[in-house]
């Protein structure tokens, strides 16, 4: 990842997953790197924010910390994110507030704090980790969804607004990854070999998705490299949104 060389980067929900992932492939890559998390301790061998994204004066502390260690601030990972299972009759209202606070206005909250550092870069890039939920209908996700397809377009949104200041905008849609939360979430069901088969069958090409496969992606649209690229996002799910393959006999 050479061309992220140089470059100084945030990545929120960086202690674990595809936050991680990303952090440890950009700064492989010769990129300074921030992590932003709720965890006190962060990931060794970073700068390290502590914020929850659901308090905006949390997350303007933390980002402006990132910005004075690092000496400015080049890409902005938006990629903290939580999980919500059940069908449109299973999610309390204080529930569907709570996961749309984390999922969409964290991203908000962070990507409005950072403005005045990434309008001061001469290679500035927003990437929005959004999800297949955001273009597939996926069973009993509703509320995840829902907050993906926000995601998405408010990707759509920010990218329009932000291209005169010469930010680029972009997401990525991971299709279901291998990461902690998945791990927590099977381990809670009856058959957790079951499940992750089912999970693994339902992605055309028959696996999870990697973590470090997604970060592979994000570094790709935070870089010069994809200096023309603005207003998309990016599947990573194995063919997920878009094939139809046949059934094998």
């Amino acid at each position: 990842m050479s061309d992220v060389a140089g470059l100084r980067a945030l990545v929120t929900g960086g202690a674990s997953g595809i936050g991680l992932a990303t952090a440890r492939l950009m700064q492989a890559g010769g990129a300074a790197v921030a992590v932003l998390d709720v965890d006190a301790a962060g990931p060794p061998g970073f700068v390290h924010v502590r914020a929850d994204v659901t308090d905006d004066a949390a997350v303007r502390a933390a980002v402006a910390s990132a910005v004075a260690q690092l000496a400015g601030l080049d890409v902005v990972v938006n990629n903290a994110g939580i999980g919500a299972q059940g069908g449109i009759e299973d999610n309390g209202d204080e529930e569907w507030r709570h996961v749309f606070d984390v999922n969409v206005l964290g991203m908000v909250r962070v990507a409005r704090a950072a403005l005045p550092a990434l309008r001061r870069s001469r290679s500035a890039a927003i990437v929005n980790t959004a999800s297949i939920a955001a273009t597939a209908g996926l069973p009993e996700r509703v509320l995840y969804s829902a907050t993906k397809g926000a995601v998405l377009s408010l990707t759509l949104a920010m990218a329009a607004d932000l291209i005169a200041d010469g930010i680029r905008v972009n997401a990525v849609n991971p299709g279901t990854a291998d990461t902690p939360w998945i791990g927590r979430l099977l381990a809670g069901v009856p058959d957790p070999t079951a499940a992750r088969e089912a999970l693994e069958a339902r992605q055309p090409h028959g696996r999870l998705v990697t973590a470090d496969e997604v970060a592979l992606a994000i570094a790709y649209l935070a870089s010069p490299s994809s200096g023309s690229t603005t207003g998309t996002a990016l599947a990573v799910d194995g063919g997920m949104a878009g094939l139809r393959l046949r059934q094998r006999t």
